[in-house]
């Protein structure tokens, strides 16, 4: 850690790695704009900046909170599954509250800066997005909302608004069409707090799979998963995008690996072909691979679909 610049500190503290997430949420977004005919590429580069730095900033005060706490204390899950540089002492309060402070003040430049182009609509935006950023670890977490809010912040919030920022009108038609985008990030987030099960119980953490139990949390995933299939079908069949985005269909081959995986309870010990790296995760990776390639695949066919509509 002592030899690590600040950059590739701020990486693993903010654990950039699930950015990616983010970034296809505004990737969508644009070419949904694109699709329009209203893409501004410099709206679009500020705003997805400032995503992304909103999204880390959220990451830097949940292990901020969470150590504050006590919540992560005593080899909590979150330490053994990645690094928690509060919990392990390679950071200070102090530090981590300046890392926050300059990722925080990115996000809001980047708003303000979209705030003077757009007005007062992208505005109520940011204070909605602040909302979540600030109330995700607590008390929303902890009583079961957590969930529900990525659901808002990915789909209606980051797609929808993005649009809406872009080209400066909001439609319904594309914050559904954001739908399964988002719910296939909401089920990575229901998926690791299946994992983080036993340990939020005994730290009192009351997520939805805590609230509900892990077993109807595992047929939820499942839920969620159909419904994002379900959404783009009736997208195409509706007449609301062309058959191009129906690409998502590619990613059913994942289906025979995680309707096993959720219909059944984690093992003990991973199998010998699971990554050692990855333990003690298990739902949470298969649903992020889950959406990782049904989100590249969307992304995908919205954009021969809007190059086939420009064109």
């Amino acid at each position: 850690w002592k030899h690590l610049g600040p950059l590739t500190r701020w990486l693993v503290a903010s654990r950039a790695a699930v950015l990616v997430m983010t970034a296809l949420s505004a990737a969508i977004s644009g070419l949904l704009a694109w699709r329009a005919e209203a893409l501004d590429w410099v709206v679009f580069v500020v705003m997805t900046l400032g995503l992304l730095a909103a999204h880390a900033a959220n990451n830097l005060l949940n292990d901020l909170t969470d150590h504050r706490t006590g919540t992560d204390r005593n080899d909590s899950f979150r330490t053994r599954y990645g690094t928690q540089p509060l919990e392990a002492g390679l950071m200070t309060i102090r530090q981590s509250l300046v890392y926050f402070a300059l990722t925080g003040g990115v996000a809001l430049v980047c708003g303000l800066y979209l705030t003077s182009l757009r007005g007062p609509g992208v505005l109520a935006l940011i204070v909605v997005g602040a909302f979540f950023l600030l109330a995700y670890t607590w008390p929303l977490k902890h009583i079961g909302l957590g969930e529900m809010a990525a659901l808002v912040v990915w789909g209606p919030l980051m797609i929808g608004g993005g649009f809406f920022t872009l080209t400066g009108s909001w439609s319904w038609p594309i914050v559904v069409a954001g739908l399964p985008y988002a719910l296939g990030v909401t089920t990575v987030l229901v998926a690791k707090h299946i994992d983080k099960y036993d340990n939020d119980i005994e730290r009192h953490v009351h997520t939805l799979p805590v609230i509900i139990g892990a077993p109807s949390a595992r047929y939820l995933v499942l839920a969620m998963v159909a419904a994002q299939y379900l959404i783009v079908v009736g997208l195409v069949v509706t007449g609301r995008f062309a058959w191009p985005i129906v690409a998502v269909l590619a990613a059913t081959p994942l289906l025979r690996y995680l309707i096993p995986v959720f219909t059944n309870e984690a093992p003990d010990e991973p199998p010998p072909e699971y990554p050692p790296s990855a333990w003690p995760l298990w739902y949470v990776s298969f649903a992020f691979v889950h959406n990782r390639r049904f989100g590249l695949l969307f992304i995908g066919g919205l954009l021969i679909e809007a190059i086939l509509q420009r064109w």
